[in-house]
């Protein structure tokens, strides 16, 4: 193993949903594979790690082309392939609980049910924390993203609020015309936390063929782009929600950036994008911030008790 940094004592830790990070920076799901970073860096100096979404049986994802570049962005409808909770369960966690990292496991699924299967099965094992994303295409929602509705949303989130007593955070689609208050469903469900924002929908064309270029018509939107809109996300919740935790996502490639979503009052953020394109990116952005909180005593001390900038 060839670790590009050195050990590194962290200075300035954070609380999310009772559970604590080394550091406010985790990886985003979707973009962390601990193959493809192992041999570059220590996965247990991550403040945590939120892995692939897990779904309750293999899924084969979206046909190829599923990616596009544009500017600031990627566009990409890999659709959620993984090989299941069972084979998480017996490989991809024991991994990375053998190695000392703080494990967020990502909830995927196109049914009601397809959740509470995973979340039944993950009750009894090492996650730390689970991440339910409710931003896929919903059958038990006619096919409509549960996010995008706070009745509905509300319904999910209850009903897995009853299979498992791990700190359960909700990751929201922007998607929607109001972010508050499916926000405020997911917390009234039973959310310990919440994680913001999930990629906006876009496409891009081939001008050659005037077809799109991904497979699936669209995709979803991340990178530097979704900067400023993730963080008026991440305002806007946290100043109708003063104490729920957030964690912000959205075009964090440095610490500078990931410290102006803890101004907009998040605990902490996940590195996505930025990892694709510079797979030590993660360690790198945690050390940044660790360096910089040293000159923002107030807004350390205040995540260090699980508080956060208001």
């Amino acid at each position: 193993m060839i670790n590009v940094y050195e050990p590194h004592e962290w200075k300035h830790g954070t609380v999310v949903a009772g559970v604590p990070w080394k550091n406010p920076v985790g990886t985003a799901s979707g973009t962390f594979q601990l193959a493809a970073v192992r041999d570059y860096y220590d996965v247990s100096q991550m403040g945590a790690i939120s892995t692939k979404g897990v779904s309750p049986i293999p899924w084969e994802g979206n046909p190829s082309p599923r990616c596009a570049e544009s500017p600031a962005a990627n566009v990409n409808a890999v659709g959620l392939q993984n090989p299941g909770v069972d084979h998480y369960l017996v490989d991809d966690l024991p991994k990375l609980k053998a190695m000392g990292a703080t494990v967020i496991t990502n909830v995927a699924g196109h049914s009601d049910d397809d959740y509470a299967q995973v979340v039944t099965k993950l009750a009894s094992h090492a996650s730390d924390m689970l991440e339910i994303n409710v931003s896929c295409p919903n059958v038990s929602h006619g096919g409509m993203s549960v996010g995008t509705d706070p009745v509905a949303l509300y319904k999910l989130i209850a009903h897995l609020r009853t299979l498992t007593d791990k700190p359960m955070i909700v990751k929201l689609s922007p998607n929607v015309t109001d972010i508050v208050s499916v926000a405020k469903a997911a917390v009234d469900g039973g959310a310990d936390a919440l994680s913001m924002i999930n990629t906006l929908v876009g496409m891009r064309f081939d001008t050659r063929t005037g077809k799109p270029i991904i497979a699936n018509r669209t995709g979803g939107v991340s990178g530097p782009a979704l900067l400023p809109i993730a963080l008026g996300f991440v305002w806007r919740v946290r100043q109708a929600l003063p104490d729920i935790p957030i964690i912000g996502i959205g075009g964090v490639d440095s610490g500078l950036k990931a410290l102006e979503f803890l101004y907009a009052g998040a605990n902490a953020v996940e590195v996505g994008s930025a990892a694709l394109f510079d797979p030590i990116a993660p360690l790198r952005i945690a050390r940044e911030l660790d360096d910089l909180l040293d000159t923002r005593p107030q807004l350390a001390n205040l995540l260090a008790e699980g508080k956060t900038w208001k």
